[in-house]
């Protein structure tokens, strides 16, 4: 990965695990240190770093989200994030299929192959639209999931597993109240330019088109932050230094993949903790 990006003309930075205010975002938890709390994503801080003049950095560092636990779910995980200003999520599309082949490609394990099913990375890999998805796989259409509140458990459930089966998908233009730091599609605000990428129904990644606007981005984590309340939840602090550099900050892609579960793919893994070297359960 590190060859690849250098290769690329990227900069390796590091930002601090332990931080005062992480992203208020439903359904991501992150766990509390003294009155600070462990990041879930280096994001916030890269972003920060964007808008102080860099325009290509990336990160591999450990992140943390509470109560994650499972056959690919781990609370403390390793995670690649990169940034790149000047570009969108398609663009980023096209970047993250060729930083997967070039990794395969350097594992030196031939054609990819996980749970007997072979995979195909020829590309252009396909692109799926989360509302194409529900209609085609879903018990409900994208709209009447929303409504019905049940938008997460259908995806989990039922479109998940048929996910990239033979060959990647790019899973993109997630509804805006899916995506609290991504970019309003311009020619359809009801999306964001969000996308996710599955092999075999395992999500590797999720990246979009950074929302640069602090005014919709505070007004977003207002109401991430009502859900939480709803939720019964922790209530963050808003980010304001973060917020305040919002301003400076370019139009930019970011993409955050899981690195754990790409070992879980080239190794053939079925389970995440085959490739860990320790599991909470063991400390």
């Amino acid at each position: 990965m590190r060859d690849f990006f250098y290769e690329e003309g990227y900069l390796e930075v590091e930002t601090p695990v332990r931080i005062p205010a992480p992203a208020p975002e439903e359904h991501i938890d992150a766990p509390e240190s003294g009155e600070w709390f462990l990041h879930t994503s280096p994001e916030l801080c890269m972003k920060r770093l964007l808008a102080a003049g860099f325009e290509k950095v990336y990160q591999i560092c450990h992140c943390f989200r509470s109560g994650e636990r499972g056959r690919r779910h781990l609370p403390e995980m390793t995670l690649l994030e990169w940034y790149t200003v000047n570009a969108d999520y398609r663009d980023m599309m096209e970047q993250c299929e060729r930083l997967i082949r070039y990794v395969v490609k350097r594992s030196g394990r031939g054609p990819l192959q996980y749970r007997g099913e072979t995979i195909d990375l020829s590309g252009p890999w396909e692109r799926l639209t989360v509302a194409d998805a529900f209609e085609r796989h879903g018990s409900l259409s994208v709209d009447r999931a929303l409504e019905a509140g049940r938008f997460d458990e259908i995806l989990g459930l039922e479109i998940e597993p048929l996910l990239g089966r033979g060959r990647p998908v790019f899973f993109y233009d997630y509804p805006v109240s899916c995506g609290a730091l991504a970019r309003g599609k311009a020619s359809d605000p009801k999306l964001a330019e969000r996308f996710e990428l599955y092999i075999c129904g395992l999500e590797l990644c999720n990246a979009f088109s950074e929302l640069c606007d602090p005014g919709e981005q505070r007004e977003r984590f207002v109401k991430e932050m009502s859900r939480r309340a709803l939720a019964g939840k922790t209530r963050y602090p808003l980010p304001e230094e973060f917020l305040a550099a919002l301003k400076d900050m370019p139009a930019a892609a970011g993409n955050a993949l899981g690195i754990d579960r790409l070992v879980m793919l080239v190794s053939d893994s079925a389970r995440i903790d085959n490739v860990v070297t320790f599991v909470p359960e063991e400390l």
